[in-house]
């Protein structure tokens, strides 16, 4: 008989094989189906994604050309028309030598001490010189919300300014394994991100050495929060915080994104007294920083004539405002046109290669001389030989006596005049080209260097030009900031280029992480990443893409909304017969030649145009569906309201300069004046009545002024979609 099985047993067994195996080789070809249908789904959140970004920074950089562009215009009224003239006469203070010319007098005029604190004030009180304990108040007071008295702002900020003064233009520093160095980039006003940032890493110290690579201000609610708590640490830790000035680090550029508003609404006093002493201190920020030689820290980026040596000997206070550039003299070289704030349609400036000059700040005196002639270095690199014992203190006593001031905390010789008085002396346009490239250049993928006209000023610059570069100061790795990532930070040029960015959530919760660098000895960098947004952080990858899209998609909207005239007029172009319908090739066609955004608006279609017949386009129905309402006003001339949609942050800034007196008010006759400089630079016409009709309707009290911020929130424009 054996022991072997049966026939039919064996069959069963094999019965059984079979039905394991299909299964099996079901399960497999659906675990293939569902990973193929994931990957599909991920790579069109991540195309959304993708178009989302292209949307916020093409708008975002459309502003920053259009700022750069009202600037042009108003240095040409500056050098074209006669000082008699009105529209000069409105802007020519942005331009004019300071009132206060020697450094002695800016103290007497910063004086702090007549300012008194009430017994009611329940802020933070500073006890100068600033130790750890003051500035650890300053973040735990802004972090609940408090304020900063004024006394102690305009005390702080003076020892802000004493201390810059003595900083060299590139600072030098090391990286070792007990202190490693850690790196932040752009904070613009996000105080969340500073605040989580010294929560994950801990707050600097000489054990904690931090650089931050500028825009601290503008765009977000904190800015001057941010900039006080990083000046007390750099009070306190001067050779272990240190600063690098970014492009929005000028008071000219705050006019338009915030900053200036901020500090006017917070400090109604004092607002226009903090603003000039910040004005002078963002002029010495220093512009660079340098890690073991190695690794250079820029806000922005180069350009193939970027020289550290130029910069390094340059007396930077002198440009306040990197779009203030030198008046070009007869023995000056003529700009190149990666170099130039390039104006990409030559406006009031002519093309980009013949641009203007407007005159230069200067500085005089022996002082002043001896300065060029000082070893710019940190205080990180002083000879410290039969010096150990020195406090931090004497150190800097020491800086100031070697640049010209006396031992009792900064006070200048008397020949030490400031570069903004009235005295003049030729600049080099050089050395302002140089400032330019470093706050606002970009990198760009392909060889070379050209003129940066998407931003409006500094260039783009290739991996050929960063490998020249570094090179040629020996140096391995650049980090730059200026530019907003999704993931906070992002390698180009072979990885000899990084890009990083603190602010999270930049443009709309979700729409990127923040990060910052851990750098030790070995200089390799370490991202920490993070949202600060607690409702970011909850939300799934597609409700977080769903949220910033649809933010997006809101300012492209309003951006076609205040174009709807000339896109209008755009499309009956392809619409010879007047029959309302055009292609949707046509439609992008129009659309992108209108707005100059440089957008896939084919792909934005689905999005944008709610239905289409046969490819066609009913564009009149089209505009009438932007879902974006308008102020209830009753104004007679339909154009005045589309230039001021059009133009609402121009007009703005304008304002914010013809408001000399930062009151916030202005008469009806400097409104006139503001149209009129305005429509000037548009090269159109608004008529007197029409501009009277305006005034009529938003003086809303009717005392013969008009507030300049409820005048700007009147006529912010409305997206319906967003409330239903």
């Amino acid at each position: 008989m054996g022991c072997g099985m049966g026939k039919s047993e064996l069959q069963l067994k094999k019965c059984d094989r079979v039905a394991i195996s299909v299964p099996a080789a079901t399960a497999i070809r659906a675990a293939l189906l569902i990973q193929r249908w994931y990957r599909q789904y991920v790579a069109r959140l991540e195309m959304r994604r993708r178009c989302t970004w292209n949307i916020f920074q093409s708008i975002e950089y459309a502003g920053e050309q259009d700022q750069i562009k009202l600037y042009n215009f108003f240095g040409f009224l500056m050098e074209h028309f006669t000082p008699a003239s009105s529209e000069r006469n409105l802007i020519s203070h942005i331009f004019r030598k300071n009132e206060i010319c020697r450094d002695t007098e800016w103290e007497r005029y910063f004086c702090y001490k007549s300012i008194e604190v009430s017994d009611g004030y329940v802020g933070p009180r500073l006890i100068f010189p600033l130790t750890f304990c003051g500035a650890s108040k300053l973040v735990e007071a802004f972090k609940h919300k408090q304020q900063l008295h004024a006394r102690y702002v305009l005390q702080l900020l003076g020892e802000t300014w004493r201390l810059l003064r003595i900083l060299p233009n590139i600072n030098h520093i090391s990286a070792c394994h007990t202190k490693p160095m850690t790196i932040c980039g752009d904070l613009h006003g996000h105080l969340e991100d500073l605040l989580l940032i010294f929560y994950k890493n801990g707050l600097p110290s000489s054990e904690r050495p931090y650089v931050f690579n500028g825009d601290f201000v503008d765009r977000g609610k904190n800015s001057f929060e941010i900039l006080l708590i990083l000046f007390g640490f750099l009070l306190v830790y001067p050779n272990d915080v240190h600063l690098n000035r970014g492009n929005h680090e000028d008071h000219i550029v705050n006019l338009r994104y915030g900053f200036t508003k901020e500090v006017l609404g917070k400090y109604r006093v004092h607002g226009k007294t903090i603003l000039k002493l910040l004005q002078k201190i963002f002029s010495w920020l220093p512009l660079a920083t340098v890690i073991d030689n190695k690794v250079l820290i820029v806000h922005g980026g180069i350009s193939d004539t970027t020289d550290l040596n130029v910069i390094a000997r340059m007396d930077r206070h002198k440009y306040v405002s990197a779009l203030r550039p030198p008046k070009a003299t007869h023995q000056a070289v003529s700009v190149s046109k990666t170099q130039t704030l390039n104006d990409g349609t030559g406006e009031a400036g002519g093309p980009a290669e013949g641009r203007r000059r407007v005159c230069s700040l200067t500085h005089h005196g022996s002082a002043a001389a001896h300065r060029h002639q000082l070893p710019r270095r940190s205080l990180h690199d002083a000879p410290v030989s039969g010096h150990l014992n020195w406090s931090v203190e004497e150190e800097l006593r020491r800086r100031r006596r070697l640049a010209g001031f006396d031992q009792s905390y900064g006070e200048p010789k008397e020949s030490d005049l400031d570069p903004e008085s009235g005295e003049t002396a030729e600049t080099d346009v050089d050395e302002w080209k140089q400032i330019v490239d470093v706050l606002w250049s970009d990198p760009m993928p392909q060889n070379g260097c050209i003129p940066n006209e998407v931003r409006g000023g500094g260039c783009y610059w290739g991996p050929d030009v960063t490998e020249e570069v570094l090179g040629r100061h020996n140096l391995q790795l650049l980090i730059r900031s200026h530019e907003c990532k999704q993931d906070g930070y992002e390698f180009c040029h072979n990885r000899r280029v990084l890009t990083i960015f603190s602010a999270s959530n930049y443009y709309e919760v979700g729409s990127n992480r923040g990060a910052y660098i851990r750098m030790g000895p070995d200089l390799v960098p370490h991202f920490i990443q993070y949202q600060a947004s607690r409702t970011c952080r909850e939300l799934t990858l597609r409700q977080s893409v769903g949220w910033t899209e649809r933010s997006a998609l809101r300012a492209l909207r309003e951006q076609l909304f205040v174009h709807k005239s000339d896109l209008i007029s755009a499309f009956q172009e392809f619409d010879p017969n007047n029959e309302g319908m055009i292609s949707l090739r046509h439609w992008a066609s129009a659309t992108e030649r209108v707005l100059h955004l440089g957008l896939p608006w084919r792909v934005l279609r689905p999005q944008l145009v709610s239905s289409t017949q046969y490819g066609m386009v009913d564009y009149q129905l089209w505009i009438r569906e932007l879902s974006i309402t308008e102020p209830k006003l009753e104004i007679s001339d339909d154009s005045i309201l589309e230039t001021m949609y059009k133009n609402h942050s121009n007009l703005e800034t304008i304002f914010r300069i013809i408001d000399t007196d930062n009151s916030g008010l202005i008469s009806f006759e400097e409104f006139r004046q503001t149209w009129k400089l305005l429509s000037s630079h548009l090269k159109t016409e608004i008529s007197d009545e029409a501009i009277a009709d305006l005034a009529q309707s938003i003086d809303f009290n009717k005392d013969g002024s008009i507030d300049i911020n409820e005048f700007m929130e009147a006529f912010r424009l409305v997206d319906i979609s967003a409330h239903t």
